[in-house]
């Protein structure tokens, strides 16, 4: 049995923006319909935890790790999306300076390791880069539609995701609902994941440097948001209306 009791979570509550891009609107006919399985993750089995848990600390960081998982998720994404090419995994260090810059926490302050808003890293991460690797844009799909959700992961590389955990997800070996006041959403806290794997039973994310399996059912329960991310890094496949997405880009600030 799992026992992920002692993991950091992180994500605060969803940030709503009504100029956020919404993905359906990019799908042309031409665009083919998804396999019915996809894994962007290759056969790697440990992507670092990148400071959202114990042991894995250093300068500025408690030896419980930190509740970066707003950033973490951002590094994963990158692990997947250069896989191909090598794997690029952005150094502790690196994570850290992120996690004071975007988020506001800072070394040896316990009260300022709060967190971070996934629409805000995003915006962030448009703006500044992360350690050289561009956002381009970042558009959501609906994260209740499963064509939406398996169309993403396949064009995109993954999904970057928060999930609003119950208590029953600390000891679980594959994330599936629960009933009771184990199951309720949120009951353990918000917690954002990259997601570059899914097929006909789930999916799987990257989360706390490890493969973590999910059902769809759990998926459909807990999930509170999820984004598609556009980077140079990763090219989707003919059938995405990417002029149109760029046009679209030039009306939206911020």
């Amino acid at each position: 049995m799992a026992d992920h009791t002692r993991m950091k979570l992180g994500k605060r509550p969803r940030r709503y923006d009504r100029r956020t891009l919404r993905l359906a609107r990019y799908f042309t006919p031409s665009l083919p319909a998804p396999p019915t399985q996809w894994k962007n993750s290759g056969t790697v089995a440990d992507w670092g935890m990148m400071l959202n848990g114990p042991n894995a600390y250093g300068p500025g960081v408690p030896r419980q790790g930190l509740g970066d998982c707003t950033i973490a998720a951002v590094a994963h994404a990158v692990q997947v999306w250069t896989l191909k090419a090598g794997m690029v995994t952005v150094p502790d260090a690196t994570v850290l300076n992120y996690y004071e810059s975007w988020d506001g926490y800072k070394p040896g302050d316990p009260k300022s390791d709060q967190g971070g808003e996934e629409l805000t890293v995003l915006k962030d991460w448009r703006k500044d880069g992360f350690s050289g690797h561009k956002l381009l844009a970042f558009a959501d799909p609906d994260p209740q539609d499963e064509l939406h959700v398996r169309q993403s992961v396949y064009l995109f590389g993954g999904l970057y995701v928060g999930v609003a955990l119950p208590l029953s997800a600390q000891t679980q070996d594959v994330w599936d609902v629960a009933s009771g006041p184990q199951g309720q959403p949120g009951s353990w806290g918000g917690h954002a994941v990259f997601v570059p794997d899914y097929d006909a039973d789930g999916l799987t994310c990257i989360t706390w440097g490890q493969l973590k399996r999910m059902t769809w059912g759990f998926w459909g329960t807990y999930c509170d948001e999820a984004h598609a991310l556009l980077s140079p890094d990763w090219q989707p496949p003919a059938g995405f209306d990417m002029a149109a997405l760029k046009a679209d880009l030039g009306k939206v600030a911020g």
